[in-house]
């Protein structure tokens, strides 16, 4: 096992360890489907552009080597040892912010498991590693935000003992005008 890693329950074989640059791609498909399940639920806040993949890619490959920054991954080991991402987190520290009123924080910005592995204990297990981390590097408290109506995400979030302090609202100006043809 990598070092540094953190195995799941046996029942879940799956590990969650810091992610690595040859991950990325795989990473970076999955956060695509995060991109895109937020523009489905709600394409006037949630801004998408194509090809999603290679932007995440090169931005989380970026900040593996940013010290305030945590990209983890989900590993689950299949027959014949290879190995699949089915899951990964992104989160980093963030300096005071006098507009939100926020002290420095932890901030969890990303955090997805594919659907094949859902309800396994995959997305508890990111969530802790990630708070561990992010609490390691002195973050002394977490921030996130989650989508109106990712009600699962909400319950795990509650579960681990989130809670919730402030609610986004959005008011269009002007119609929405529609998109080019291209």
């Amino acid at each position: 096992m990598q070092r540094d890693a953190m195995p799941l329950n046996e029942s879940t074989p799956a590990t969650i360890r810091p992610a690595a640059d040859a991950e990325m791609s795989a990473i970076a498909r999955l956060a695509a489907k995060l991109v895109r399940q937020h523009h489905e639920a709600d394409p006037a806040r949630f801004m998408i552009f194509e090809p999603i993949e290679p932007g995440y890619r090169r931005y989380l490959s970026s900040e593996l080597s940013n010290a305030d920054a945590v990209v983890l991954a989900a590993i689950r080991t299949g027959p014949g040892g290879a190995e699949e991402v089915i899951g990964y987190a992104y989160g980093r520290l963030e300096p005071r912010d006098w507009n939100a009123l926020r002290e420095a924080s932890g901030a969890l910005h990303d955090i997805f498991v594919d659907e094949s592995a859902r309800n396994q204990g995959v997305g508890r297990a990111l969530l802790d590693e990630m708070v561990r981390r992010l609490a390691k590097k002195g973050a002394q408290r977490i921030v996130l935000t989650t989508a109106t109506g990712n009600a699962g995400a909400q319950r795990l979030f509650e579960q681990f003992g989130f809670r919730r302090t402030m609610i986004e609202m959005m008011f269009e100006t002007s119609p929405k005008s529609p998109k080019p043809e291209t």
